[in-house]
């Protein structure tokens, strides 16, 4: 008599769950749910939030925070952060501001100095990064309180005001109805997702983020893509300065003061690392709109001034938490 045994069939492959399926893009698709779900309730609630020309000036807010955060993007991406993005900002409007109306450069002249300006200053925190190995939290920090200084001290703490110019009309106005530093940051977005996406200089820079030291031993030039890093970010502040200055119709040394939580915290929230060697353009972009929403649900809420910061800091908080949960959560499944 013979007995049969049967083979214990074959367990059957887990389903990955949701993070598993989506993983990277899994906290796109929460902060882009988020956003919907923003609109959802701020059209309900907030009178006028809906309207085209509301919608108009949230793209015009988010440009000062997105044009500057393509550049940190890349920068946290490579291990790296720079936190002076408010004072250059600053005070780049009052360099432009100073150039075209005191020191006669001419309006295109200014416009020039400064851009050239940016991404020196920027150069300069990189190369101090990359040559000394000075902690970018420290260099920028010094960058901040120079530049933050230098705004005030030139203009005793008063506004600039820019002569009239048809090209300043042009970049403070708007083209086809849409706000010309929306079209700006538009533009650069999509410059700035193909390098990051399809270049070898972006690759280079998550490969970076993700192990310096066997970057350089497989032979990128650490030292070079950092100090390009930086100045990018300084031509950025540069651009976003020329732009709000244009807006405002003068140059001023306390503007854009806070702009560099909004714009690491836009970073963040789309899902970058701080750690390095991880994040995207798409998520910061998202993040930009996130941050710009709420910014203007709540004026239009009439929330108190100083109670919005207390909103939004929370939510941010919030916001970045739900991140670090989704991306311990795809990790984990990666590893099971």
């Amino acid at each position: 008599m013979t007995t049969i045994t049967q083979a214990p069939a074959e367990a059957a492959p887990a389903r990955p769950g949701l993070a598993g399926r989506y993983g990277r893009r899994l906290n796109e698709i929460g902060l882009l749910a988020a956003i919907v779900l923003l609109y959802i309730v701020l059209g309900a609630s907030a009178s006028g939030f809906l309207s085209l020309d509301n919608q108009l000036g949230v793209l015009r807010n988010a440009a000062t925070i997105g044009i500057a955060a393509w550049g940190v993007t890349l920068v946290i991406v490579s291990g790296d952060i720079d936190i002076s993005i408010g004072p250059a900002v600053a005070f780049a409007s009052v360099l432009v501001a100073k150039g075209a109306a005191e020191w006669n450069l001419g309006v295109m002249g200014a416009i020039a100095l400064t851009l050239v300006l940016g991404f020196g200053w920027g150069a300069l925190a990189g190369w101090l990064r990359a040559r000394f190995n000075v902690p970018s939290f420290i260099a920028t920090l010094g960058l901040w309180s120079v530049l933050g200084g230098l705004a005030l001290y030139m203009t005793d703490a008063l506004p600039v005001p820019l002569p009239q110019s048809a090209v300043f009309d042009v970049l403070g106005g708007s083209v086809l109805g849409i706000p010309t530093s929306a079209l700006v940051m538009l533009v650069l977005f999509g410059v700035f997702a193909y390098l990051a996406r399809y270049t070898a200089y972006g690759r280079s820079v998550y490969a970076i983020g993700g192990n310096a030291a066997a970057a350089r031993l497989a032979g990128l030039n650490v030292t070079r893509v950092r100090v390009l890093l930086f100045a990018t970010t300084g031509l950025l502040a540069a651009i976003t300065g020329v732009l709000l200055a244009a807006r405002l119709g003068s140059g001023n040394g306390g503007a854009a003061a806070g702009l560099e939580f909004d714009v690491i915290a836009a970073v963040v929230i789309g899902g970058t690392a701080l750690a390095g060697g991880r994040g995207s353009l798409l998520g910061t972009f998202l993040g930009v709109v996130f941050i710009s929403v709420i910014a203007n649900g709540l004026v239009l809420l009439g929330v108190n001034p100083f109670f919005q910061d207390v909103v939004r800091g929370f939510i941010i908080v919030a916001a970045v938490l739900v991140n670090v949960l989704i991306n311990r959560r795809t990790a984990e499944n990666r590893l099971t």
